[in-house]
């Protein structure tokens, strides 16, 4: 079987490993239980440099996951650059304005972001934890992509008209956003 590369920014404990990709000694007459096979690698602590999986470099865009946990979105692609950015309450400034995030998410030129890929849980208030839909488009007007999909909605949201919404925020602001689905392809060249 072959293992799934797995990135986290801390040790993961023991137990947990493994629970994953132990194998437990069979008595006679059971059959054997698959596992998942994965292939743990650490993040360096200096979270800012890049690392290689499947052939494809990821830069970890550290951003607040509520007040008190940084959580880490990704920078992948070459051609077509992608911002992944899930589980995110807050860009750090670092992140958004300093020197790291300047040499990887700028509003123009060669650093845009083809495709912002971002959190937004509900369509209307705040969280503590995750970007709402306000937040969410401040901070795609704040980003600048070429286009952004919006994950990580709850039921509240009709997929149909909130995208008929989000169409005509996207004619005025210039920015194409519209709600991500299940199943979504977006055919790219990423390396």
């Amino acid at each position: 079987m072959k293992s799934l590369p797995i990135w986290v920014k801390l040790d993961l404990p023991k137990q947990f490993h493994t629970v994953c990709n132990g194998q437990k000694k069979l008595k006679e007459g059971q059959e054997v239980r698959r596992v998942a096979q994965l292939e743990w690698n650490i993040i360096k602590s200096d979270i800012e440099e890049p690392f290689t999986s499947s052939g494809l470099q990821f830069v970890p865009l550290p951003v607040m996951h509520g007040e008190d946990y940084i959580s880490l979105g990704f920078l992948f692609g070459a051609r077509f650059r992608i911002a992944y950015v899930s589980d995110v309450s807050r860009f750090p400034t670092n992140t958004e304005h300093g020197s790291f995030a300047s040499a990887v998410i700028l509003k123009t030129g060669a650093g845009q972001l083809d495709l912002l890929i971002l959190d937004t849980l509900y369509k209307t208030g705040s969280h503590n934890t995750h970007f709402c839909l306000p937040q969410t488009l401040d901070a795609v007007k704040r980003l600048c992509p070429k286009r952004a999909l919006l994950i990580g909605m709850t039921h509240e949201f009709d997929h149909h008209k909130d995208n008929q919404a989000l169409r005509e925020w996207s004619r005025r602001e210039g920015i194409p956003v519209e709600l991500a689905y299940d199943g979504l392809r977006i055919p790219i060249d990423l390396k």
